[in-house]
């Protein structure tokens, strides 16, 4: 395969010490490798160093294969490093998880279908059936898992295997209302995208829009992250907000927060596809 076009992007974490980002970008330099991005951050109080860097793949002299080897013995194993190296040709292949609204599904068929996002959308799954129309609509295989208490598991299970099968790397849930279980979780580490309003957990239940509205609240938002075990408290990729006031009814609220539902889950997934974030400690570290 060509190497035009193509680009390596390497994620770095580690204990802070001096010398790092020169042997980095000396390594890529002494192998042919044009620096395109760089962004670095030091966590003074962790003594912690985080970076990513990409370059042009064209004249590197060392073909995808070879270049992880390579670089852990002469420079991630000297630094102890924490380190992944992804390809920009490498399709990223996305599933995505929806119930019975549909406006996050809309927002990243669209970004999809324009190729804003140079991704593959090769499935859509869902406990109901509203987002039938709309998989058909864009020529998108739909499938339709039914859950209760009593079959969850074996579902989740052919889920699994469903995604295995079309090789998919990340999951979005674009509002879909389930609990994943610790299996499903555990077998897509801080690869599964969750959206939902920030009023937790002043207002929680079905109904946190009329809740907020009765208390007059004057902030609406929504928060994108990486799905764990414990509910809604994994790694934060995206926060926004938008101001509202006594002039807004509780239809404006939910309107407003659809759309920006729909902005913050989208700004979350470009970031993961663009390899601009790096769990730690419960933590995103998002590089510009």
């Amino acid at each position: 395969m060509s190497n035009s076009g193509n680009e390596a992007i390497l994620l770095i974490h580690c204990k802070d010490r001096p010398g790092i980002i020169a042997a980095v970008t000396r390594y890529v330099l002494e192998h042919g490798g044009n620096i395109i991005d760089l962004d670095q951050h030091t966590d003074s109080p962790r003594n912690r160093f985080y970076m990513r860097v990409s370059w042009e793949m064209e004249n590197f002299d060392l073909d995808e294969q070879r270049i992880g080897e390579h670089f852990k013995g002469l420079i991630a194993d000297r630094f102890d490093m924490n380190w992944k190296l992804y390809f920009s040709n490498k399709p990223k292949r996305i599933a995505l998880f929806v119930s019975k609204q549909l406006h996050c599904l809309y927002d990243i068929l669209g970004r999809w279908q324009t190729q804003e996002w140079d991704v593959e959308i090769p499935l859509i799954l869902s406990n109901h059936k509203e987002a039938k129309q709309a998989a058909n609509q864009f020529g998108i295989e739909f499938y339709h898992f039914p859950i209760t208490k009593e079959n969850k598991v074996e579902q989740e299970k052919r889920q699994m295997e469903l995604l295995d099968q079309h090789n998919i790397g990340l999951v979005v849930l674009a509002r879909y209302m389930q609990i994943l279980t610790g299996e499903f979780i555990h077998e897509y580490q801080n690869r599964i995208i969750n959206i939902h309003h920030s009023f937790l957990p002043a207002f929680p239940g079905a109904k946190p829009y009329h809740s907020a509205f009765e208390r007059g609240v004057k902030i609406v938002g929504a928060t994108s992250h990486y799905v764990t075990e414990d509910l809604d408290e994994g790694p934060i990729i995206e926060q926004d907000i938008v101001h509202v006031t006594h002039r807004d009814s509780v239809e404006d609220l939910v309107r407003k927060g659809r759309d920006l539902e729909t902005l913050v889950l989208s700004r979350a997934v470009w970031k993961h596809i663009q390899r601009k974030t790096l769990v730690t400690d419960n933590r995103t570290i998002i590089f510009n």
